[in-house]
């Protein structure tokens, strides 16, 4: 099969490599259908994190071809969306939602084990667990688009705004324009935010926050992004705050902006961040959020995609097949795209 193979700072190419095969009882083999790059992919290709050499990529959707003997929910045919973590859905931390810290769990992105989603075939342990199946088999390119957003990104912005503890007629600020970003501007809106100031310098990102339900856009950064959102909102802070970088400088501001007793969702990846420990006590500001639980809120938003209330997919405006990988991902490290979408094979 044809696989993405991280080869160092800058580098990704497309390689021949074996087919995944069945490995444990509970596996299945999904055939991929749409796979993506995600920003996180970005930290490697830059340089700035360790990946080894390799397979890489953690987001895909396709069609079950081959299960397990103690696989049970899923059977070869289903077509499939795939969180970016494996889980067995069973142990106590699934119980509790948190899927991403399963106790026989993991997550997808590399080795020579069949994982590397940016690939035709992937194998996917946790069967059982860890696919969330979708009804229907005649879906559109932008259907399915959104749907690939379940597998990460439409998620963990979501995973930020219920961390941020986000209800109705709150005004909510979301820090980061990437997909993750504008996945937590639509998942403010989604839960009831009457105001969402989103940071963005971008003109194409702007559009589409204020598509996704953005009231007020911001372009400064740092010292000058706080004076400004304090201003909007009459020196308090806003309500809740999504912070979806990762950056010390994306922390910072996303902590000093919240206003006292209010929380601070965080899924941006940390990257040498300090958080004033003390500065937060006095304020009762609150802090939440990591690698997101997927799994737990896909069967809250496929309903929303397949109905039309939401359309997530529209962060993807770069769509190339596997052997356009070396331009997928220097499309989005030159932000000429928002995030790069992988036509891999047909639904049927």
């Amino acid at each position: 099969m044809k696989a993405a193979i991280f080869k160092g700072k800058g580098r990704i190419e497309i390689e021949e490599r074996p087919k995944p095969a069945i490995k444990e009882a509970t596996d299945a083999v999904v055939r991929v259908v749409r796979s993506c790059v995600c920003g996180s992919d970005l930290w490697y290709y830059r340089g700035i994190a360790p990946h080894p050499v390799g397979p890489i990529g953690h987001e895909f959707i396709g069609v079950v071809e081959e299960v397990g003997a103690r696989v049970a929910s899923i059977k070869p045919g289903d077509f499939v969306i795939t969180p970016f973590a494996f889980s067995d859905g069973t142990c106590p931390n699934c119980a509790h939602g948190f899927h991403t810290a399963c106790l026989h769990g993991g997550f997808f992105g590399g080795g020579d084990d069949g994982m590397g989603c940016q690939a035709e075939y992937v194998r996917v342990p946790q069967a059982d667990g860890t696919l969330a199946t979708a009804p229907g088999s005649d879906f559109s390119d932008e259907v399915l688009a959104s749907l690939l957003t379940l597998s990460d990104v439409m998620g963990t912005g979501y995973h930020a705004a219920v961390s941020a503890e986000v209800k109705e007629g709150d005004t909510v600020a979301v820090v980061g324009d990437g997909a993750v970003g504008l996945s937590g501007v639509l998942s403010a809106k989604l839960l009831g935010a009457k105001r969402i100031i989103a940071l963005s310098r971008h003109a194409d990102r702007q559009r589409l926050a204020r598509e996704f339900g953005a009231t007020d856009i911001l372009e400064e950064r740092g010292d000058a992004a706080i004076e400004a959102i304090k201003k909007l909102t009459g020196g308090i802070g806003v309500d809740a705050v999504l912070e979806c970088v990762g950056t010390d400088e994306a922390n910072q501001t996303a902590f000093a902006v919240a206003r006292a007793g209010s929380v601070v969702g965080r899924v941006g990846v940390p990257h040498e961040v300090a958080i004033d420990a003390v500065g937060t006590f006095f304020r009762n500001v609150g802090m939440r959020g990591g690698p997101a639980p997927v799994r737990a809120y896909i069967d809250k938003l496929l309903p929303a995609v397949l109905d039309g209330r939401i359309n997530p997919g529209k962060v993807f405006d770069f769509v190339t097949g596997l052997d356009g990988i070396a331009e997928a991902y220097a499309a989005m490290d030159e932000r000429r795209a928002i995030k790069s979408l992988l036509k891999v094979s047909d639904l049927k």
